[in-house]
């Protein structure tokens, strides 16, 4: 009998200890893999178009309520377009290794005048999903990706001789082989490491898949999509909605592993498809924001678009309940940015120079934040951050950066984010097609910024700290600034081979 009970005793202390030794090493297998990571990125939303960046025209209570619970990041930017700035937040590298300058399609001009632009990012470029993958993240891509081109087999014998197109809307002759063709589907996000795609495909805008694009009523936003990436549902109604609930449903029914969402919203995009007639109604009617100038008499779209970000904020509200209700918000990291600046045809920026397409900070400051409750203090950070800082942030908050051996050109945000003081570096630009204006060169370094135009020559100077809608030009008046800085941008391009369109002629400095 004491035989026995003795035994049972060291079969029982033998199962405890088995037990605490299995949650010990769930819990550093936990450690090892970081928290969850959702990087919510708007399409065409401008610095101005949140409320907590001061303007009141458009609201967006949810994002503002968020950036008190944030590292809010004041001079975040990225590249005039899309295509670039997508292809610099996913591989941290800028525009010159990747090849991609611009929007292939929007690209005007000759061989002489520019290097025209890939479509499709090569595969020698890694994303951050794929170290996210092999970490033990759980993917999910959603919306917009536009890091392939409709024709990636054209694209040998670079640089071209004439700039990329791309099928009309309507048409998907493309469709077959991109689903099924290996060469192409490695493009795609489900061969860069992610689980599953709803949505991403080569389109830079949601209206392709109808006949009449942007004149269509839908526009791609309305039910249905006809994206062929986008199964239909029932409870299909609008495109900002759909994508939520994708995120929403992939959070639910991810367990044992953390999760990373690609949460690439279409809007607010053109074309501009009012949310609803009582949203319309109610922008239609504002008074003139002081700050930026919006009104939606200055444009007809004005109006429309203030709906469609009131939406993506809304559904940024209802992704955030969720994680609250679900008690994951302080495991969860929120970033939030923009891919680049507003469009001119949709809204105005009184507050900044150009647009959407130009290297003025209409085009390529955006809203920024981080969020991580419990880890990172609220604050507002000065600090310029970078479209290629994207990559190596993420990395860190995985808590994998110090293994990754690839090749960077930016550095992780989240010591700042942190509070931590960084050394100052200045920011580089180099668009080398033309869309907006001709290829061009940008530094920023502290407050000052200097705009080389490649082809012309051209020189332009501003300090944004007293200038930030830089309108006096001080290239002749501070000879010795513009030296310098001309000077830092030369040896950047030698450093780092960055090649010139063959009209060019500016000198690198050695």
């Amino acid at each position: 009998m004491f035989n026995s009970i003795r035994v049972f005793s060291c079969i029982t202390i033998a199962l405890l200890v088995l037990i605490l030794f299995m949650a010990q090493a769930n819990a550093d297998s936990h450690d090892k893999t970081g928290p969850n990571i959702i990087f919510i990125l708007a399409d065409d939303l401008g610095w101005s178009d949140v409320g907590y960046n001061g303007s009141k025209w458009v609201e967006t209570p949810y994002l503002d309520k968020l950036a008190t619970q944030s590292a809010v990041f004041n001079n975040a930017y990225m590249y005039p377009t899309c295509s670039p700035s997508r292809a610099a937040i996913l591989t941290g590298k800028q525009s010159f290794r990747t090849q991609v300058y611009g929007v292939p399609v929007l690209e005007s001009g000759n061989a002489k005048e520019n290097i025209f632009s890939r479509g499709t990012v090569q595969k020698e470029h890694v994303f951050y999903s794929e170290p996210l993958n092999q970490s033990g993240y759980k993917l999910l891509h959603l919306g917009k990706w536009h890091v392939v081109g409709p024709n990636p087999e054209v694209e040998v014998n670079y640089p071209f001789t004439k700039n990329l197109n791309q099928p009309k809307n309507g048409d998907l002759s493309w469709l077959k082989k991109h689903q099924t063709e290996e060469g192409i589907t490695q493009y795609y996000p489900l061969g860069r490491g992610f689980h599953k795609n709803v949505g991403g495909t080569w389109w830079g805008d949601p209206a392709r898949g109808y006949d009449k694009g942007y004149q269509s009523a839908s526009g791609g936003y309305i039910a249905p999509f006809k994206n062929p990436f986008i199964a239909p549902k029932k409870s299909d109604s609008w495109l900002t909605d759909r994508l939520t609930d994708e995120a929403i449903d992939f959070i639910a029914n991810t367990q044992g592993a953390p999760f990373f969402i690609n949460l690439n919203y279409y809007a607010p995009h053109r074309p501009s498809v009012p949310r609803t007639k009582k949203w319309l109604e109610k922008y239609q009617q504002k008074n003139t924001d002081i700050l930026t100038g919006k009104n939606a008499n200055r444009l007809l779209e004005m109006a429309a678009y203030g709906t469609m970000v009131e939406s993506l904020d809304e559904n940024i509200g209802r992704l955030l309940a969720f994680l609250d209700e679900k008690k994951l918000r302080e495991q969860t990291v929120i970033i939030f940015a923009s891919d680049n600046g507003f469009n001119s045809i949709q809204t105005v920026d009184d507050s900044l120079r150009g647009y959407k397409g130009s290297i003025y900070e209409g085009g390529i400051k955006v809203p920024a934040l981080i969020s991580w409750p419990g880890t990172l203090t609220p604050k507002t950070i000065e600090t310029p951050i970078s479209a290629v800082d994207y990559f190596p942030t993420i990395l860190d908050i995985a808590g994998i950066y110090d293994n990754y051996d690839g090749v960077l050109d930016g550095i992780s945000t989240l010591p700042l984010a942190h509070g931590a003081e960084m050394i100052s570096r200045p920011l580089f630009w180099h668009v080398a097609s033309r869309y907006k204006h001709e290829p061009v060169t940008a530094i920023r370094a502290g407050y000052w910024k200097l705009i080389q135009f490649l082809n012309s020559g051209k020189v332009e100077l501003y300090h944004l700290g007293k200038d930030p809608r830089e309108t006096t030009n001080l290239a002749k008046v501070n000879v010795d600034k513009t030296n310098v800085l001309l000077k830092q941008i030369g040896q950047w391009r030698n450093k780092n081979n960055v090649p010139l369109p063959p009209i060019s002629n500016v000198v690198n400095s050695l």
